[in-house]
């Protein structure tokens, strides 16, 4: 009998024996977390300082996203090139259809690059789990979409402070209303936790559980098809197949979709860090 295959090098995001195939005797290696480990390719992991695959890919996308925008309006024309008109309706989505709608052109119109800026980089570090080579969800870590939520935390406290003050603030966070008598103390103990802690919390998480769930599923029917390809496992490997080019059609959709609810959320937190409170 063989051992369970799964490859011992945590670099390999389809990490298992090449030759371990169904009616071998061998276990099926399903994936798990050390698909979404990986050695440093510089540095030492024990010393907290070095250089990995996931930081690499977020580099490259943010690298590629400076380049694109640079290249579209360098030098803008009147009648835009393709590369331009490209640009420009990708810059309008963000600004009309999510910054506009949410916070209004007036106050809205001063946080249009950030914004603009969070959904791109979100939409490259979730498209890079089906590109070649790359193969891996960068937000699937969950550090990044902490990181990215916590940015916009501080932005809309901070807002919350400038706009209303120090009373004001705690009376938006808390959700004040006089008029709720003696549950009124109750009520802003729960607003208060749920603005200040569950908000931040589920705006990371909500991405990076959709991205990690999604990233798995796309693992387990690639390494099935591969699994199954032995004897009649072949009919199996098949339809495991099809399932893998479904769940890369679906991951394409949430990708773009999970980037679209970050910054639609993140645009909510200002909007209403710029609200008068009644």
């Amino acid at each position: 009998m063989k051992e369970p295959a799964v490859s011992a090098d945590p670099t390999q995001v389809l990490a298992f024996e090449t030759d371990c195939h169904l009616f071998d005797g061998c276990g099926f290696p399903a994936p798990g977390l050390h698909s979404f480990l990986f050695e440093p390719l510089w540095g030492d992991a024990d010393s907290n300082l070095y250089f990995n695959k996931t930081m690499l890919l977020a580099l490259l996308g943010s690298i590629i996203i400076v380049g694109f925008f640079w290249a579209a309006f360098a030098k803008p024309k009147v009648v835009p090139g393709k590369l331009q008109m490209v640009a420009e309706a990708g810059y309008d989505f963000v600004r009309r259809g999510v910054v506009y709608e949410t916070i209004g052109k007036k106050e809205g119109e001063k946080y249009v690059p950030l914004v603009v800026s969070l959904f791109f980089f979100v939409w490259i570090m979730n498209l890079w789990s089906i590109i070649p080579i790359a193969q891996f969800p960068v937000t699937a870590i969950i550090s990044y979409p902490a990181v990215l939520a916590a940015i916009v935390y501080f932005l809309w406290v901070g807002l919350t402070f400038k706009r209303h003050g120090f009373v004001g603030a705690l009376k938006n966070f808390t959700g004040y209303d006089k008029s709720l008598g003696a549950v009124l103390p109750l009520s802003m103990t729960i607003e208060l936790f749920s603005n200040l802690l569950v908000r931040p919390f589920t705006h990371a998480v909500r991405l990076f559980a959709n991205m990690f769930a999604g990233h798995t599923l796309l693992l387990l029917f690639t390494i099935a098809s591969w699994y199954m390809l032995n004897g009649i496992g072949i009919a199996y490997s098949a339809v495991s197949f099809v399932m893998v080019i479904v769940m890369t059609a679906f991951e394409l959709f949430i990708q773009a979709v999970q980037a679209y609810v970050f910054v639609l959320l993140t645009c909510s937190f200002i909007q209403g860090a710029l609200a008068e409170h009644h």
